[in-house]
């Protein structure tokens, strides 16, 4: 059908395009003439058949779409478009009801394949009502619709034993700590959040390590997942994270945790498989920043904008209070000068193939550290706020009279962490390093101390024997008295650890390791003699 012959039939059209009658001079009677004059031409099938048509056109693509889509465009006879010739309201007309024409073919082709395929639409929408049944049952029966339970739960079998010539001590401890236990950690983890960027999260915690694996007799010896609440379930954090804008996010809470909320975490040795000591995975070699403190408190963080793949920068700051929910102001509170706070603070840059950061953390008084020698826990570990100094004067007894006096005890610590992995697995590992330092204040005697370092060195192999199956060594210091007013302290200590992941099924894994601490007393081993702690342990870990 020619366009003006279409004309004819098209009134529908010609109402949508004309809101007013079209005057009888507005009509282009050469052109239509053009149109009705050879009998001959056909529709035109590709843009190629126009000689006037270029590439270079600025609507050249739509009008190619427009023929080899619908096929709903002609030329004139003389085989050009004329594309920059005025067009009247009647050939817009006719052109508009030759794409009708076109959009009607295609949908009488779309009813005959529905016709066609109706006992298999029939059967997929059988399914899917379905599925719209189960789903709307299950949404029915779950307990919320914007939180998610994760859970994960540990179990470990091993034991610990005291080696070396220190006969009486080796012996009183292996009395205490020396048997074969089998113990667990449980963790549920209820993510929710109300417009998908923001994270309400609560974890509750129940275990039953009251052993060397959970840190008795020497913390040092604590692995990174057993905890201890006499098997109650107990809370263990609590806190809002939300977006400010692209590139912020606040956290705050009254169970958070400093190390969780900076960012991003300088280490490959944390990620997949299974380290064994707390020293080298949850605090990273460096316990003097990395000191996981947990209580009520509030952060920021900012991340650069970056390509999926490419490197960013991170700077985070929060605040915690380990005795936030203290009433008490001469032993605790929130922002106060008893309330064990710490202020944590790392500039980090990477992705997930390297990555280096730097740290720092202002301690309060008696605010622990978590991970070193006996020797540096007795001095650093609860830098007390106050302490008792004689007056010069007497009771009637005869007793010097004590007055408590503050301390003014303070850490200020830095770390410096860093980490690479090999784009592939093979005999290549990743490798993360660490080292930092913690200098004490106040007027506090420390037995003297000043300094405290640490250090750690982790090598991870992935796919080890079997795909999914890590490996993992780690070799450092835990953190170590490294200055005194006076003298120079002997307070090294090395700390190894060798263990193996195997991946029994995607939610199932078995990890068995061992770690050998060299002096974990330090300065307080007895002269001439050793004392060393080596231990065995099973991991099996659960998530569901």
């Amino acid at each position: 059908m020619k366009l003006f012959q279409q004309l004819l039939v098209a009134p529908a059209a010609l109402g949508l395009l004309a809101p007013v009658a079209a005057n009888a001079a507005d009509l282009n009677i050469n052109g239509v003439s053009d149109y009705a004059s050879d009998e001959d031409i056909e529709q035109v099938t590709s843009i190629t058949q126009f000689s006037d048509v270029y590439p270079t056109d600025w609507a050249y693509q739509a009008l190619a779409n427009l023929i080899e889509r619908y096929g709903c465009v002609a030329g004139y006879p003389n085989g050009s478009f004329s594309g920059n010739r005025a067009m009247t309201r009647y050939e817009a007309a006719a052109l508009l009801n030759s794409c009708l024409d076109s959009v009607t073919e295609l949908t009488d082709d779309l009813a005959r394949l529905i016709k066609e395929f109706e006992r298999e639409l029939s059967i997929i929408r059988g399914r899917v009502d379905g599925l719209e049944a189960r789903v709307g049952e299950l949404e029915s029966s779950q307990f919320s619709t914007t939180t998610k339970l994760k859970g994960r739960t540990s179990w470990f079998l091993g034991a610990v034993r005291a080696k070396g010539d220190a006969g009486k001590l080796r012996k009183e401890y292996n009395a205490d700590y020396g048997a074969t236990v089998f113990s667990y950690d449980l963790a549920l983890a209820l993510k929710t959040s109300f417009t998908g960027k923001d994270l309400l999260f609560t974890r509750l915690r129940s275990g039953n390590s009251a052993n060397a694996f959970g840190g008795a007799g020497f913390p040092i010896t604590s692995l990174d997942y057993p905890t201890n609440t006499a098997t109650e379930v107990r809370l263990g954090r609590l806190y809002y994270r939300f977006p400010v804008g692209s590139n912020f996010t606040v956290v705050a809470g009254p169970r958070m945790r400093n190390t969780e909320n900076l960012g991003y975490k300088p280490s490959a040795y944390t990620a997949g498989g299974h380290p064994q000591l707390d020293l080298f995975s949850g605090r990273l070699g460096v316990p003097m920043v990395w000191n996981k403190a947990t209580g009520g408190g509030f952060g920021v963080t900012y991340k650069s904008t970056s390509d999926k793949g490419d490197p960013y920068l991170t700077v985070a700051a929060n605040y915690v209070a380990a005795s936030a929910n203290n009433g008490d102001p001469n032993s605790g509170g929130f922002m106060t000068d008893n309330a064990k706070g710490s202020i944590t603070t790392q500039i980090a840059y990477g992705n997930k193939k390297w990555g280096v950061a730097a740290g720092y953390r202002y301690g309060q008084c008696d605010v622990s550290y978590g991970r070193g020698t006996e020797f540096a826990r007795r001095n650093a570990f609860s830098q007390a706020c106050q302490y008792s100094e004689a007056t010069g004067d007497f009771d009637a007894a005869g007793n010097a009279i004590m007055t408590d006096k503050r301390s003014n005890a303070d850490s200020n610590s830095w770390a410096l962490n860093a980490f690479w992995r090999p784009s592939e697995s093979g005999f290549v590992p990743s490798i993360s390093a660490s080292v930092g330092q913690s200098y004490l204040g106040g007027n506090y005697n420390y037995n003297t101390v000043d300094t405290f370092a640490s250090w750690m060195v982790g090598l991870q192999w992935s796919d080890v024997f079997l795909m999914g199956n890590d490996m993992g060594f780690a070799i450092g210091q835990p953190m170590f008295a490294a200055a005194m007013d006076k003298g120079t302290p002997d307070d090294g200590n090395y700390a190894m650890e060798l263990w193996y992941e195997f991946q029994v099924t995607d939610n199932i894994s078995i990890a068995p390791g061992v770690y050998w601490l060299s002096r974990p007393m330090g300065e307080l081993t007895p002269d001439d003699k050793s004392l060393g702690i080596f231990g065995g342990v099973i991991q099996t870990k659960f998530l569901f």
